[in-house]
């Protein structure tokens, strides 16, 4: 019985010895985000999508392939009415990274406000089966609602 206690004694010392190490060690420093990205946020949250068309349109030249970036510029443009340059960087970001969420959501919405009801269905799709929690995530949710609105509208 002494051994089997003088064992646990000894494990839990070495994890107290190891925490202490691993607390000692430093946070790995997070890569700073693209100033023209977070900017373009800003921009809209300000809802100013022209300033953020500026902003991401920098971004996506100084990371080509960010499909974040592509997927936001491509959200200004469509928040400006600029149909076909939306498309664009939605396709741009799907083709970078075919699972990116909110590059589907953005898309579907494009679609909607295009008419264009059963290709923003297979957005709907697509994200149903791609979402990371077996079709439930903020994309999918959004985008059903925007689909069973524009159903209930027309």
């Amino acid at each position: 019985m002494k051994s089997l206690w003088a064992v646990a004694v000894l494990g839990l010392s070495l994890v107290f010895v190891q925490s202490r190490a691993l607390a000692d060690m430093p946070e790995p420093k997070a890569r700073p985000e693209n100033p023209n990205i977070v900017a373009g946020r800003k921009a809209i949250e300000a809802k100013d999508y022209k300033a953020a068309v500026g902003h991401f349109t920098k971004a996506v030249q100084e990371m080509p392939n960010d499909a974040d970036a592509h997927s936001m510029l491509g959200y200004s443009y469509r928040k400006l009415g600029t149909f076909d340059k939306s498309m664009e960087h939605y396709q741009r970001a799907l083709k970078i990274d075919s699972n990116h969420c909110s590059a589907h959501e953005y898309l579907g919405e494009l679609y909607l406000d295009m008419n264009q009801l059963a290709d923003a269905e297979k957005q709907l799709a697509t994200l149903k089966k791609s979402c990371p929690w077996f079709g439930k995530c903020e994309e999918f949710e959004d985008l059903k609602k925007a689909v069973d609105a524009y159903k209930a509208k027309n």
